[in-house]
């Protein structure tokens, strides 16, 4: 599901863009009546909202932990660091107030 396209996260095809760029024997349907045309989208619905409720979590679940496994080296850079910065503080602080007592 991974994309090398640099905006493959803001586009996303509608229905009539996939359609239009479906195999030929796909566009050879035979002309519908309007009540035929509205139960074809309804069905079409149906069947995408159960492909996609099934197919989604998955890929966005891969596309997560590549993420985090990218991110995970930084992750842990800046704990280490903010930790530390605390610890100096907090040990600081306390010098000082032992230091002020005295």
């Amino acid at each position: 599901m991974a994309s090398n396209s640099p905006r493959a996260g803001r586009f996303v095809p509608t229905l009539t863009q996939v359609v239009q760029a479906a195999p030929s024997s796909a566009k050879e349907l035979p002309e519908l009546s309007r009540a035929m045309q509205e139960e074809l989208v309804m069905r079409v619905m149906q069947r995408l909202d159960l492909a996609l409720e099934k197919r989604l979590p998955a890929a966005i679940a891969a596309l997560v932990q590549q993420h985090m496994q990218a991110l995970g080296p930084r992750l842990w850079e800046e704990v280490g660091a903010v930790v530390q910065q605390s610890v100096a503080q907090a040990v600081a602080q306390e010098l000082a107030a032992r230091n002020a007592r005295s």
